[in-house]
């Protein structure tokens, strides 16, 4: 297996901030806006955009998580049973605009079983797509980000990791990985 480091903690940082800033220009003080973390991993890039926005904005943006494990168009494909990630949305979304927040958009199924998902917990005003990679060329669906840290070509072979600091890691990278050819 061969990784290659395509962002690492400093470029991760500086990308969160700009990210930020983004939200800021289209949301202003998010009166009307929430932020919403596909599990399992869209979990951490949501809560270090809400760190990061409250210490730009001094106040706390409503933030949650949703698991889409049932709403997959793959769940009854599998061998073994998928195992539910938890949801926690303690807020109303009806009339909110959403931004949907993910690691790395891939074929956007993901996204297609966030929007059958979030629809129970109301109908937002808009819902706007979050990732902090975005793998090019891979697209199953029509599914494109509003908000993007860095745009990657990749193989269908390979992957993208997202590693966060305390989670076996040092620090903050983005490791485009490569299995070996047997």
């Amino acid at each position: 297996m061969q990784k290659r480091l395509i962002v690492n903690h400093q470029l991760l940082e500086i990308m969160v901030m700009r990210l930020c800033h983004q939200l800021i220009e289209n949301h202003g003080n998010f009166s009307d806006s929430v932020i919403i973390g596909l599990q399992p991993r869209g979990r951490q890039v949501a809560q270090r955009l809400q760190s990061t926005l409250a210490s730009i904005l001094g106040t706390t943006i409503p933030t949650g998580y949703l698991d889409t494990t049932f709403h997959r168009d793959d769940f009854r494909r599998r061998e073994t049973p998928l195992a539910a990630n938890a949801t926690h949305i303690d807020f109303l979304i009806e009339g909110k605009r959403v931004i949907l927040v993910d690691d790395v958009l891939y074929t956007g199924r993901s996204v297609r079983a966030a929007m059958d998902a979030m629809i129970s917990f109301g109908r937002p005003a808009n819902v706007e797509l979050l990732v902090l990679i975005d793998r090019l060329y891979s697209r199953h669906l029509p599914i494109e980000p509003t908000y993007v840290g860095r745009r990657v070509n990749s193989l269908q072979s390979q992957r993208v990791l997202v590693e966060w600091s305390g989670q076996e890691t040092q620090e903050d990278n983005i490791w485009l990985v490569t299995k070996n050819e047997e």
